[in-house]
């Protein structure tokens, strides 16, 4: 089972923003030496929404065969069109990815029938494990515990990323679903929280940042010594609600940035940092970094 700190890792950009291949390549090999435990590449983090159909896929391909098997790499293939997502999930599958990730289809807000139909339809056409993604504050559509345990009885749909940040609804997923299926934070705050309640682990913006850190926090989490996770959490939450000071992945880029690991580079209609903010994130930084 995929599990622990799962990095939605930033897609590195040019000043120009054109894709920056050499950047990409340092933090792949960033993220493994720092024991991140899965990637999630071209996701929302990755921005997703404004790379090309070639560049995801290459985006996604250049990971795998860096990471060559070494942790899981978990490639974001959602789309709100059905057809498109599988054709997505189908090319990461070719690509030679662990799973893939579905976002709830956005913007055009189907019901819960049509959002059970939809992942069905992807998870019959393509062979490969697949995470569900609940992200409703992006979407505009809320996919409710019933239709996601509806889901969780599909053979290769493996789990969800619950990105509510609610603890009540996790609780009621991990209760009812089968063992099989996991349940994973997508909101880095209560992350620990939905692990100590039975979740699998953490699909990250914070690990971008501190990886090994985020690591430690869910290895701990996952062992059941709560009183450690929530210690490195503590030091830990001015960052995670600093990545949200603007639309994610406004701070994440800006941050890492500042870490010397990528360029400056984000693509309309996301804009850089405001100025505004820049002290409060390296202040956030700076905390979460003392973390042992």
């Amino acid at each position: 089972m995929i599990q622990g700190s799962m990095v939605a890792l930033v897609t590195p950009m040019n000043a120009d923003n054109s894709l920056d291949w050499a950047s990409l390549h340092k933090l792949v090999d960033w993220h493994l030496e720092q024991g991140t435990h899965a990637i999630v590449v071209v996701g929302t983090t990755g921005e997703s929404a404004t790379l090309s159909v070639a560049e995801h896929l290459a985006v996604v391909k250049k990971v795998v065969d860096q990471v060559n098997g070494r942790i899981p790499v978990i490639a974001g293939t959602g789309a709100n069109s059905t057809s498109e997502a599988v054709e997505l999930t189908l090319a990461a599958k070719e690509a030679g990815v662990d799973a893939c990730l579905l976002v709830t289809p956005y913007y055009n807000k189907p019901t819960q029938e049509g959002l059970f139909l939809h992942h069905q339809h992807i998870a019959r056409a393509v062979a490969i494990p697949q995470i569900l993604y609940n992200v409703p504050g992006r979407t505009g559509v809320d996919m409710k515990t019933e239709t996601a345990l509806r889901l969780a009885a599909v053979s290769n749909i493996i789990g969800i990323k619950e990105a509510t940040g609610d603890l009540l609804r996790a609780k009621a997923l991990i209760e009812q679903a089968p063992a099989s299926f996991a349940i994973i934070s997508g909101d880095d705050a209560t992350a620990v929280e939905l692990i100590l309640l039975g979740g699998k682990g953490d699909i990250s913006v914070t690990a971008n940042v501190v990886p090994n850190q985020i690591a430690r926090m869910c290895e701990l989490a996952l062992g059941g010594y709560a009183e450690a996770a929530r210690a490195i959490n503590a030091h830990l939450l001015p960052l995670h609600d600093a990545m949200f000071v603007e639309s994610n992945p406004i701070p994440v880029k800006w941050a890492v940035a500042q870490l010397g690991l990528i360029q400056a580079g984000i693509r309309l209609p996301l804009t850089p940092l405001a100025e505004q903010y820049y002290s409060q994130v390296k202040a956030a930084i700076a905390v979460a970094q003392q973390v042992n």
